[in-house]
């Protein structure tokens, strides 16, 4: 594990293929799809010990469901709470990034998730924490 981002040989990420619409307009409920034994994977590919403390690590969608991210195990990681910027941080994105494409209209599904894919604490530190959007500009750098 290094950092706030997840190691790309494990982790390049992966969609489903939705539509805008599926996107924005139905519950990711449907979707989420992750097993305990898949967890147990995600963590074992990290040399992340379990258990851990309840709140320390998520298994993480790293293109959010939101967004259309998949239940692949090359879309999840164990994403860390802390430091700061961990998990808490990364939804904030996520909820902005949801923003963008599904009520602002500014981007493209696929600008959202090349954003997040890319390098999401740079939207976090450059565009949602500046937004009004849930708890974002609570969070610090």
């Amino acid at each position: 594990m290094q950092g706030v981002l997840p190691d790309p040989a494990c982790t390049p990420g992966a969609v489903m293929p939705l539509s805008v619409d599926e996107v924005c307009n139905t519950s990711t409920k449907g979707r989420r799809n992750v097993t305990s034994a898949m967890k147990k994977k995600v963590y074992a590919a990290y040399g992340v010990p379990r258990p851990q403390p309840s709140g320390a690590y998520e298994v993480d969608h790293f293109v959010p469901l939101e967004l259309g991210g998949s239940n692949d195990l090359a879309n999840l990681w164990p994403e860390p709470a802390s430091p700061t910027p961990g998990f808490h941080q990364k939804d904030c994105v996520e909820d902005y990034l949801h923003a963008q494409v599904c009520t602002d209209h500014t981007m493209s599904l696929g600008e959202a998730q090349q954003a997040i894919a890319t390098d999401w604490l740079n939207v976090f530190t450059t565009k949602a924490r500046q937004t009004s959007i849930g708890h974002c500009k609570s969070y610090g750098r």
